[in-house]
């Protein structure tokens, strides 16, 4: 993956910082232990493999080895809880939209954090937000989206697909990703 097409995008906040590594536990457990350094607000951790990817309820995210998305965005300034309600389904329609604004595909959100291609799971979104009272410490918005995955598990093969596996052939996932986090600014901050 090359980092620098990520960073050298006219993003505000999200993105100016990244942590790119072949193999990570998880991204989402290791942005946990960093988040509340003011210095990371708007840093992504990116994965080619997790050796540990984590989805929501404690499943575990097949993440394939440099074929797709697995990131993590740290948030950890001038968060407002009450904009915090239904953040998930505002992550996952801004993955819709990404999706539909480079390729013209229709995703589906099977709520509360799915994203559908043909009736089969392609993308997986877990929100973490880390309070103290009213005051938000720190949000981890972590995505797992299959790009250019063409083997499955047998547990996940008939219930997860990826944009190679649907439409036969190859996307660039540097773009998918600055895609994104341009929406994602324009959404969120």
């Amino acid at each position: 993956m090359n980092i620098n097409k990520i960073k050298n995008n006219k993003n505000q906040i999200i993105g100016k910082q990244i942590e790119y590594y072949k193999q990570i536990e998880s991204t989402h457990l290791y942005a946990k232990t960093i988040a509340t350094a003011e210095k990371n607000n708007g840093k992504i951790i990116i994965a080619e493999n997790q050796t540990e990817g984590i989805g929501t309820k404690g499943r575990t995210w097949h993440t394939g080895e440099e074929n797709n998305i697995a990131m993590t965005i740290i948030l950890n300034q001038n968060l407002n809880l009450e904009a915090m309600q239904g953040i998930t389904i505002k992550i996952a329609e801004t993955m819709q939209k990404t999706i539909k604004d480079l390729y013209s595909y229709n995703l589906k959100i099977k709520e509360p954090n799915d994203l559908m291609l043909n009736n089969k799971k392609i993308c997986g979104i877990l929100t973490e937000i880390n309070t103290i009272g009213n005051k938000i410490n720190y949000m981890l918005i972590s995505l797992g989206f299959n790009v250019n995955e063409t083997e499955f598990t047998k547990e996940i093969q008939n219930t997860a697909t990826s944009l190679k596996k649907e439409y036969g052939k190859e996307y660039e996932r540097e773009e998918i990703i600055v895609k994104f986090i341009e929406n994602l600014e324009e959404k969120l901050l």
